[in-house]
């Protein structure tokens, strides 16, 4: 690992990597991050502290995250020494159909209330990581967060801001305008933000594990606040929730092991992508050289691509997933990378803004378990919905479909929109080597591909990979931004001569700024002793816990 970053400080001071023998925990909010090492230290294992984590995130990153949203996640179970992907994705309600849209004058689903929202799968993906791999008593593991809601958690600067921002959604539905304007304004920083509705609904998951969510009093609640609201949920579509456990697609890169999830993630991104760069000599171009942030940029493109071309729920729609993540393939489509002219992204159909708030997390423990956590509600606030009385914010997961007859993505009822989330473990020689993620949409494999090439082609610790500048493409996938020229926005970090060259090149550069670039990546190393080395996004606020 180099002892220097190859890129100037820019004003934020390093912590470092950060180092433990008996668990470490990597994430966005440093309450939920202490939640996760206290669960460690009283011996629960990884899985037990990614379940408290992520309903810890839930009130704490309450804009990102919840029993609203959905969640995958890729694991290492030392037990068995396998790697398994876990899909916690919720489908759109069985009545559903572009022509319910379409009849009403929608040319796209809308971003916002009843009519966006699919079944959370989050709750059920919680459930299904602790029964398959928890050893701690369930309700123990949500104890903290039903505290949190019980007893308040404090308003962030973030969440205050987060609630602000979306005022002219949050109002328009009487639910949401209670809980975040009582009184007509908005919760203010600092003050105590109680939220009892989502204890009881917390608790509910915790006496009855995943029925307490998808059956019994929640359910009905949840129906009734559709009904209400103009809905189309029934308690059947509430009930067949479920979530899978499975071997992750797999690739290697620079002789490591690299694992994902499966669709309807887009996983295949990161992998298809790696297998392209996997061709061109990035070391020897250097981090950060117009020829290396050139060829990373062109290749993404061509992964996206072939992600809008394809893509869909896997129950309903083939896909031709071995080959696109075949070694022959790569071979074909990196002759398509010119290595002196920037191409444009192919032509796609996906909705939405497909760069909304999500979190993410990892964890690692002493017995070398690990796992590689992110969920969602999609947009920030998700639909803006609070479900009735249950407290919870509903997702708007179903804006990631399309209405266009006979796409891949094309919404039906029961089937789940193409998602955004997706996170990566790294395997070498057998062993655990990394586990990591960060939320952020379309730019999210973008990043975890440039946190992976920093480990493996330019040498950096997990700090540096995580605090390196970072760029990204944009728009990826977003048909309402369809004919917008492609940009390459880039921190400003980066070498001037750099941004001129890969102007000259036929990029649309934009600055973001020196820190501005998005993204919250984490991520845990594991050393051939055992020791655990954390790093975290200094651009959220993130922290990197370990003893």
């Amino acid at each position: 690992m180099s002892e220097q970053p190859p890129f100037p400080a820019g004003g934020l001071p390093s912590p470092g990597p950060r180092h433990a023998t008996r668990g470490m925990v990597a994430s966005s909010s440093p309450a939920a991050a202490a939640v996760g090492m206290r669960v460690l230290l009283d011996g629960g294992n990884a899985f037990d502290a990614a379940v408290a984590i992520a309903a810890v995130e839930g009130l704490t990153l309450p804009a990102a995250c919840g029993l609203g949203g959905d969640a995958f996640a890729v694991l290492y179970d030392a037990r068995t020494r396998r790697v398994y992907g876990l899909n916690g994705s919720g489908a759109a309600p069985l009545a559903a159909t572009p022509e319910h849209y379409l009849a009403r004058g929608m040319a796209v689903i809308p971003t916002s209330g009843w009519e966006a929202v699919t079944v959370p799968g989050a709750p059920h993906a919680y459930w299904t990581l602790h029964q398959r791999f928890g050893s701690r008593p369930w309700a123990e593991l949500l104890a903290p967060a039903i505290a949190y809601a019980e007893d308040g958690v404090p308003v962030s600067r973030r969440i205050h801001a987060w609630i602000v921002g979306a005022r002219a959604t949050l109002e328009r539905f009487p639910t949401s305008a209670a809980l975040f304007f009582p009184g007509g304004a908005p919760l203010p920083e600092g003050a105590r933000w109680r939220r009892p509705d989502y204890a009881w609904t917390l608790r509910q998951l915790a006496e009855r594990g995943a029925e307490g969510f998808y059956q019994g009093p929640v359910a009905a609640e949840l129906v009734q606040s559709s009904d209400q609201g103009g809905g189309l949920f029934t308690e059947a579509d509430f009930a067949q929730q479920t979530t899978e456990v499975y071997e992750p697609i797999h690739s290697t890169y620079r002789g490591v092991d690299v694992y994902g999830t499966r669709p309807p993630s887009q996983g295949m991104i990161l992998l298809e992508t790696l297998n392209l760069l996997a061709g061109f000599d990035l070391a020897g171009a250097g981090f950060g050289s117009a020829d290396a942030v050139h060829l990373m940029a062109e290749a993404t493109k061509l992964a996206f691509a072939d992600r809008l071309r394809y893509a869909g729920d896997p129950r309903v729609v083939a896909m031709p997933l071995d080959e696109l993540l075949s070694t022959s393939f790569a071979d074909r489509r990196r002759r398509v990378i010119d290595p002196c002219r920037a191409a444009e992204v192919g032509a796609g159909a996906l909705p939405s803004e497909l760069h909304r708030d999500t979190t993410s997390f990892c964890v690692a423990d002493a017995a070398g378990n690990a796992v590689s956590f992110i969920h969602s509600l999609f947009h920030g606030w998700g639909s803006g919905v609070v479900a009735g009385k249950t407290g919870v914010i509903l997702n708007n997961r179903r804006r990631g479909f399309t209405l266009e007859d006979g796409h891949p993505n094309v919404l039906a009822g029961g089937k789940r929109p193409m998602h955004t989330l997706n996170s990566y473990l790294l395997m070498r020689d057998g062993a655990l080597f990394a586990v990591g993620n960060t939320p952020g949409g379309d730019m999210q494999p973008q990043w975890n591909v440039q946190v992976i090439a920093n480990l493996l082609d330019f040498g950096m610790d997990v700090q540096q990979a995580v605090e390196a500048p970072r760029w990204h493409i944009y728009p990826g996938t977003d048909p309402a931004l369809q004919g917008r020229p492609v940009e390459l926005r880039l921190e400003s970090r980066f070498a001037a001569a750099v941004v001129r060259e890969l102007g000259a090149r036929g990029h649309r550069v934009v600055d973001n700024g020196p820190w501005a670039g998005g993204g919250w990546c984490q991520l845990i190393a594991s050393a051939p002793d055992g020791v655990l080395v954390g790093g975290s996004d200094p651009r959220a606020g993130s922290v990197a816990l370990g003893v």
